[in-house]
């Protein structure tokens, strides 16, 4: 029964003729949400008709999200640990897909686009220890994670404690891309971050 009620991944939502008919569902839960520093690629993408908005969501399961470098959110794929995290669901076009791959980093480890499932946001919140694969409304999505080959070490940086949501109030501190040292990479940052005190 579960799986009839499940959405699959690969769906057209809102039926709007993207060409190759084809749209993946994601969910974003920092920087691309509505009023964050990398909402205005979903923005762009939305007038291309390469992006939709879904709603908002949160994650079936617990995750821990944290931050990294200069505030930068990082969903880790440890589940059970942390918290239920909030964010937004789009749907979005290969074309669009292609672009957000590239500001996370995919071919480059800084993030992995992997499989989670979500559920509307405020359903079944009062029954936070519920099984996951109980939960109405449950939809199979995907997400940007911490790439595997530092998100164990993230997760102690940050003394195993994760966010339910990353707000405004989380941003205090984030320093945009063009602002960073340009000499290093997303990787070294990230290096330099996890080894220092």
């Amino acid at each position: 029964m579960v799986a009839e009620r499940e959405r699959e991944v690969k769906v057209n939502v809102n039926g709007d003729g993207d060409s190759d008919g084809e749209r993946t569902v994601i969910f974003t839960y920092g920087t691309l949400k509505r009023g964050f520093s990398n909402h205005p690629l979903l923005q762009d993408l939305f007038r291309t008709g390469d992006a939709s908005f879904v709603g908002t969501y949160r994650t079936a399961g617990k995750y821990p999200l944290v931050c990294g470098p200069y505030r930068v959110p990082f969903l880790l794929n440890i589940p059970g640990s942390g918290c239920r995290v909030h964010g937004e669901l789009y749907s979005v076009s290969t074309r669009g897909l292609a672009r957000m791959d590239e500001l996370e980093g995919t071919s480059r480890a800084h993030y992995e686009r992997l499989p989670i499932k979500v559920v509307p946001a405020g359903e079944g919140e009062e029954e936070e220890e519920a099984e996951e694969e109980t939960a109405a409304g449950l939809t199979c999505a995907e997400a940007y994670y911490a790439h595997r080959s530092y998100a164990a070490e993230m997760w102690k940086k940050n003394g195993k404690r994760g966010l339910r949501c990353y707000s405004q109030k989380e941003t205090i501190g984030y320093v945009k891309r063009k602002d960073r040292p340009q000499n290093l990479t997303f990787l070294d940052h990230i290096r330099f971050f996890l080894s220092s005190n």
